[in-house]
C-alpha cells in the first residue's frame, strides 16, 4: 500500500474512537469505569488470541504487559479519571498533548529527528482541540489535570514503544497480546475498586460489543499496523481525529449545536493533521505514487 493509503486506514481507528463518549453515555451504565474498561479489553483480547492462535513467547511477556499497561490499562483508567473530574473539552485538550510528547519520546527512544514543522503541527492541533471543545465555563481540577497529562504520556509511551518493539507476528496478534495483558491488569482493579455490575440490558450489551469488537479489537489492530508502518509523529497526529468525530456525532446524533468557534477549531485540527503528515514524512517517501523508501524499523 502507498503511504497515503496507510495514513487513511490508520486514521479510521481514532475516528472510530471518537464514538466512545457517545456510546458510553448513551448505552452503558454509569459509575463503573474500571469494570467497563476491563470488559472492553479482556474479551476482545481473548477473542483475538483464539482467532490468531498465537501466544507471546516467554521473552516477550514483560514487554507485552508493559505495552498493555501503557496502551490500555493505565491509559484508560487515567482517561476515565480525567473525564470524571474535568470538562470534556479540558480533558481532550490535555489528551491532544500526546502528539507533542510522542515527538520527544521518539527522539529519545528511536533517534527520530525533531522537525520544526512537526512541532508546529502538534501545537496547532492542541489549539484546535481547545477551540473545538473547551468552553468559558471550564474548571481546572488538579487531580483531573494530572490524570489527563498522565493519560496522554501513557498513550504516547505506548505508541513509541510499540514502534520500537516489533515482534515477528501480525498486527492482529500483537493487538491480541496487548489487549489481553491490559485486561488482565485491569481485572483485579475492577474486582477490588468497584461493585458488581447491575443486570445488563440489550442496549448495554450492544454498547459493550461495539466498544470491544470495533472500538478495541478491530481499531487497535489497524492502529498498531499504522504504528509499524508510519512515523511515530505522523501516527500521533492522527489521534486528533477522535475529538472531531466526537463533536460531529454529538451534533448529528444528540442534536448539540456547533458554534463558529468550534467549526474553526475543527478546521484547525484537520489542517494540523494534514500538515503533520507532511512534516513527519521521511525524506525517502514521495508525496504521490508508491513508497520508495521507508525509515528503517527498529527491532
Amino acid at each position: 500500500m502507498t503511504r497515503r493509503a496507510d495514513i487513511l486506514l490508520t486514521a479510521l481507528a481514532p475516528a472510530i474512537w471518537g464514538s466512545t463518549y457517545l456510546v458510553t453515555t448513551e448505552a452503558l451504565p454509569p459509575g463503573y469505569p474500571v469494570t467497563l474498561a476491563t470488559l472492553r479489553a479482556l474479551p476482545a483480547g481473548l477473542l483475538l488470541l483464539a482467532l490468531t492462535r498465537c501466544l507471546p513467547p516467554r521473552n516477550w511477556l514483560a514487554r507485552v504487559f508493559l505495552l498493555g499497561a501503557f496502551n490500555f490499562a493505565l491509559f484508560w483508567v487515567l482517561l476515565f479519571v480525567a473525564a470524571y473530574r474535568l470538562p470534556g473539552g479540558v480533558a481532550a485538550t490535555l489528551g491532544a498533548l500526546q502528539a507533542m510528547m510522542v515527538i520527544g519520546m521518539a527522539r529519545g527512544w528511536l533517534g527520530t529527528p525533531i522537525r520544526a514543522g512537526a512541532v508546529l503541527a502538534a501545537a496547532a492541533g492542541v489549539c484546535g482541540v481547545a477551540l473545538l471543545l473547551t468552553g468559558p465555563e471550564a474548571r481546572l481540577d488538579p487531580v483531573g489535570i494530572a490524570a489527563g497529562l498522565g493519560g496522554a504520556a501513557s498513550m504516547a509511551a505506548g505508541t513509541v514503544l510499540s514502534r520500537k518493539w516489533q515482534p515477528p507476528v501480525s498486527a492482529l496478534s500483537f493487538t491480541a497480546w496487548q489487549l489481553s495483558a491490559g485486561g488482565l491488569i485491569l481485572l483485579p482493579l475492577a474486582l477490588v475498586l468497584e461493585p458488581p455490575l447491575p443486570p445488563l440490558t440489550m442496549s448495554n450489551l450492544a454498547g459493550l460489543a461495539w466498544l470491544g469488537l470495533i472500538g478495541a479489537a478491530a481499531t487497535y489492530a489497524i492502529w498498531f499496523r499504522g504504528v509499524a508502518r508510519l512515523e511515530p509523529g505522523a501516527v500521533s497526529m492522527l489521534g486528533l481525529m477522535s475529538p472531531v468525530t466526537a463533536v460531529i456525532l454529538g451534533w448529528g446524533w444528540l442534536g448539540q449545536s456547533l458554534t463558529p468557534l468550534q467549526i474553526s477549531g475543527a478546521m484547525i485540527v484537520l489542517g494540523s493533521v494534514w500538515f503533520g503528515q507532511r512534516a513527519n514524512r521521511p525524506a525517502g517517501v514521495r508525496t504521490r505514487g508508491t513508497t520508495v523508501e521507508h525509515s528503517a524499523r527498529i527491532a
